[in-house]
């Protein structure tokens, strides 16, 4: 019981199966990402949410969609410029809470703003900009000479020390 050749033509002509859960992406979706990390939010932690698929999943979109991938670049540089007014807020907000400390009187509570915090909050968000993006966030390191001591450039190497003998030889004889 053979099928008939048109049948298995047919068959044979279609594209294989995929394997593996279908693709959640969607413009819609992707919109939604590109605006949460521009409002500075980390791709993990939107990754985190129900709805949305796996970071590694946003990842191989934006491997595959050159459009995508710039999306995502410049809505990060916009989550950058959003943290580093968070920090602002940060500096500027005073946030209460209670220290306990215990001693032979008993335990002693004491209402204050939580500056340590605020400093570990600061400069965390800090460094991480500086890492993520170091040209604008980071620690500028110039080298320059001023006009008493300019910056010399000397080359050193075998060759060189060698040209240098040479030419003193030349030189003497």
């Amino acid at each position: 019981m053979s099928e008939p050749s048109d049948k298995v033509a047919a068959k044979q002509s279609k594209t294989p199966k995929k394997h593996g859960r279908p693709s959640k992406y969607t413009p819609e979706l992707a919109a939604e990402i590109c605006e949460r990390l521009s409002d500075g939010e980390p791709l993990r932690q939107i990754c985190r949410d129900d709805h949305m698929p796996a970071w590694t999943a946003i990842y191989a979109w934006a491997a595959k969609d050159k459009e995508l991938s710039e999306r995502i670049a410049q809505a990060r540089e916009q989550g950058y410029d959003a943290i580093a007014e968070d920090l602002l807020a940060i500096a500027d907000t005073p946030l209460m809470g209670e220290t306990e400390t215990s001693s032979a009187n008993g335990l002693t509570i004491t209402r204050q703003d939580m500056l340590g915090h605020r400093k570990l909050q600061i400069e965390t968000r800090l460094k991480l900009l500086a890492k993520w993006n170091p040209k604008k966030y980071g620690d500028r390191q110039i080298l320059a000479g001023d006009k008493d001591n300019p910056i010399v450039t000397v080359e050193k190497s075998f060759f060189s020390d060698l040209a240098a003998k040479l030419e003193s030889k030349r030189r003497e004889a």
